[in-house]
């Protein structure tokens, strides 16, 4: 069985949202976040970096959430919830996993934000709050003529996509300056399996 080692709120979110859309079973094993444990040789020997989530599934050990995500696909998924590899399609998939994680949220530098709060518009942070809300432009557009990132079905690409706009509407960046975005997001968070996953 998958087991996920879980922080409420962390990216640990997103393997567990994607268990719950395909119907998988899944253990949660919510873990202690103090920089004691997460600097513990236990944990490090699980996670290297110390960062969560990390998740099992037999011998396997791995983290990074976005390859989970990609791992459960391939392995479990049975075609659902992707377009099938090496498509057109697909490679716009894995753009915009890529694209929440690695552009949209990244140049903000979301992690240090939730916890010491925005300084203000007089700080090298601003020039990062810029590029997020230009990238959430971005999001916007692509959104204009269809309800999900890849046309009328949900997939994986908005479970990546729904935890990033999650976090950005928590510092208040997301809002009715994409009005598209902000619709999608309202969308996404009712979904009964992000619900769940956020009540692990």
């Amino acid at each position: 069985m998958l087991r996920i080692y879980h922080v409420p709120g962390a990216r640990s979110v997103r393997p567990i949202w994607l268990c719950h859309e395909l119907g998988l079973p899944v253990e949660v094993v919510t873990v202690d976040f103090s920089p004691a444990y997460r600097n513990s040789a236990e944990w490090r020997a699980m996670s290297p970096a110390g960062k969560v989530p990390v998740m099992t599934d037999g011998d396997l050990t791995m983290f990074e959430s976005g390859a989970m995500v990609d791992y459960i696909l391939e392995r479990y998924g049975e075609g659902r919830l992707r377009p099938a590899p090496g498509t057109p399609e697909s490679a716009l998939h894995h753009q915009w996993c890529w694209f929440s994680e690695a552009t949209l949220i990244r140049p903000l530098g979301v992690n240090r934000l939730l916890t010491h709060g925005y300084a203000g518009e007089d700080t090298p942070m601003a020039d990062g709050k810029q590029k997020v809300l230009d990238c959430l432009g971005v999001v916007d557009q692509a959104l204009a003529d269809r309800p999900y990132l890849m046309g009328s079905d949900f997939a994986a690409a908005d479970i990546m996509m729904g935890y990033a706009l999650g976090l950005l509407a928590g510092l208040k960046l997301l809002d009715a300056r994409h009005p598209r975005a902000l619709a999608y997001f309202e969308k996404l968070r009712t979904r009964a399996a992000l619900v769940r996953a956020m009540a692990a």
